[in-house]
Parts: C-alpha cells; sequence; structure tokens
C-alpha cells in the first residue's frame, strides 16, 4: 500500500500538466502548491495515503469528493463551508437541498485532518485539505494529475441560505450564468460536468425524462429508447424517489476517462443538463472534441479544477484553520 501511495505523490508532482489550448487557468491569487514545503512538508503523503485507504475500501469515494468539492467551492468559495454541521441556532449548507443526505466523503475529510493535525498542529486548511484529497482521488480513479495550490483559510459561516447551485433540469443557458458569477467560462462548465464520468445520480432527478417529460406524458425524445426501458426497470413511475441509483456514466462508472462525453454523443445522458451539452450548439463542438479517441479530456479538466479551486478563497488574515472540519473554532 505505501508503495501505491508513493507511486502516486510522484505522478502528482512530476506530471502536473502545463496549460493546454484550452486553457482554463486563473491567476491563483495567494495560493501557491509550495504553501505547506516548510510548515508541513509531510502534508501529501499523509493525505494520499487516507484518500487510498477510503477509496480501496468504497469505489465511489472519488466520485464523492469531487462533487463535495464542487458544491462547497459553488457556494461562497472554497473554504470548507460545506463541511460544518448544523448547530440548534443555524441550519448549515450540508443540511438542505441538494445536499442533505446526498453529499458523502465528509468523513474522509475529518480522519485526514485528524491526521495532519497530528504531524502539523493548527497549520493545515480543512479547505486545503478537501482540495488535495479531491485530486489524489481523481488520480486513483485513472484520471490526470494537476498542481492544487494551497493556502485557503477556513470559513467561519455556513448558512443553508447561502446554497444556490446548478439544477439537473438546467439547460445549458440558464446554467452558465452560475459558473460564470464565479469566473468559470462555458468551456470550464463543459469539462468540470466531466467528473460525471463517475458517480450516481437518484431516480427522482431525471424520472421525469422517462415518464412525462415536459408534461407530455411521454419519455424524452433525445434519450436513446433503450435507455430509456433499462432506466425505468430500475425508476418506479410512482414515488420516483422510491426507486434505487443510477451511474451517470453508463460506460465506465468508477474510471475517470472521457466515457461521459461519448454516452452523451449517443443520446445516454441521464440527467437533461447533462445531456442538452451535445445537443446545444454553444457546447456541442467541445462535447466532440472531449469525446475524441485523442482526447486529453483529463488535463482540461485537471486546469478547470484549478480554476475552481481558486474561486473565493480566503487568504491572509481572513478565515481560520479549523481544529476539527465539521466546526468553527
Amino acid at each position: 500500500m505505501m508503495m501505491m501511495i508513493i507511486i502516486i505523490i510522484i505522478i502528482i508532482i512530476i506530471f502536473a500538466p502545463t496549460r493546454g489550448f484550452w486553457d482554463t487557468s486563473a491567476s491563483v491569487g495567494q495560493l501557491t502548491p509550495d504553501f505547506y514545503a516548510s510548515t508541513c512538508p509531510q502534508l501529501a503523503s499523509i493525505v494520499a495515503e487516507q484518500v487510498y485507504q477510503a477509496a480501496q475500501a468504497d469505489p465511489r469515494m472519488p466520485a464523492s469528493l469531487v462533487r463535495l468539492h464542487f458544491h462547497d467551492c459553488f457556494v461562497n468559495g472554497c473554504d470548507a463551508s460545506i463541511l460544518i454541521k448544523s448547530t440548534a441556532q443555524n441550519t448549515a449548507e450540508m443540511d438542505v437541498a441538494p445536499n442533505q443526505n446526498t453529499l458523502h466523503g465528509m468523513d474522509l475529510i475529518d480522519i485526514a485532518k485528524d491526521a495532519v493535525e497530528k504531524a502539523c498542529p493548527g497549520i493545515v486548511s480543512c479547505a486545503d485539505i478537501l482540495a488535495l484529497a479531491t485530486r489524489d482521488s481523481v488520480v486513483l480513479a485513472g484520471g490526470g494529475t494537476y498542481a492544487v495550490p494551497t493556502g485557503r483559510r477556513d470559513s467561519r459561516v455556513s448558512l443553508a441560505s447561502s446554497v444556490n447551485l446548478p439544477g439537473p433540469r438546467q439547460s445549458v443557458v440558464s446554467a452558465l450564468p452560475a459558473f460564470m458569477g464565479r469566473g468559470l467560462t462555458l468551456a470550464d462548465m463543459v469539462a468540470l460536468l466531466g467528473a460525471h464520468t463517475m458517480g450516481v445520480t437518484h431516480c427522482q432527478f431525471f424520472s421525469d425524462r422517462l415518464y412525462n417529460f415536459n408534461n407530455t406524458f411521454r419519455p424524452d425524445p433525445t434519450m436513446d429508447p433503450a435507455q430509456v426501458t433499462l432506466l425505468r426497470s430500475v425508476c418506479p413511475r410512482i414515488f420516483p424517489g422510491l426507486g434505487g441509483t443510477v451511474s451517470l456514466d453508463q460506460g465506465t462508472r468508477f474510471i475517470f476517462d472521457n466515457s461521459f462525453y461519448q454516452e452523451l454523443q449517443q443520446n445516454r445522458g441521464i440527467l437533461q443538463m447533462d445531456q442538452e451539452l451535445s445537443r446545444d450548439p454553444t457546447t456541442a463542438a467541445l462535447v466532440s472534441q472531449l469525446a475524441a479517441p485523442d482526447s486529453n479530456f483529463t488535463t482540461i479538466f485537471g486546469q478547470a479544477m484549478v480554476k475552481l479551486g481558486n474561486v473565493g478563497v480566503l487568504t491572509g488574515a481572513r478565515g481560520e484553520i479549523r481544529k476539527i472540519c465539521s466546526q468553527i473554532n
């Protein structure tokens, strides 16, 4: 196991990608990949070990961490506010739709934080641990690596009222402003949604596409009929919330590759928002590029993740370094 962890760290350090023709880079401000070089040099190996152990126990963990990081960054920035638990006086982000009972991976971040605190007490933020763990999980799932700029501090606030995330039934046109409002581009959006090459979704988020699309009492005509039949066997017409979960990528559900985009081209996207990426004239060409056999999707995704990880960060004297990720100091 230790040899695997060492290999992962070497890959991360040596093969971090340079900017590609889809330059999704952004200024990282005060963040830098070597922020903890002198104060916690063992940070990378500690986090990588915990992620490796968790992914070995649960192959769904990489997808969970990517989703957790995204849901954190999209609400007031990458400040680990998603990890704060509710109190009697305040309902936190994790306890409101679409986060409630659907986010996983918080326990892993707690475990990693505890291990880091033993080695470097009071030095490393939960926000940075989450960003590093997300990158490590992508590597473990077969994706490319990317250098994670660090130096984030943790938020002292987590409010349910702050949660405003793009929904699974939105169109490209309606979802794009949410990404642009966070300094992300159309290309960033297409690349980041490629994280759906891993993970699952619940029937309630797409069952209308199987039975009553746009109140027509018919399935979504843009979905492959064979897939409609298959998904109906999992998701009941009545009370779809009682149905199971469905892989967002019907091709390679636990592997980080460009199969997701290939599925979209075959009209096999699960969520309406995903499928529209291949049909909307503003994004169809991007999907085609990412779906190609020689696609550099993993590099592009890494660049977009670096940009996402810089959204609304707290640095310097702002925020705090939480001792326990689930509660403010």
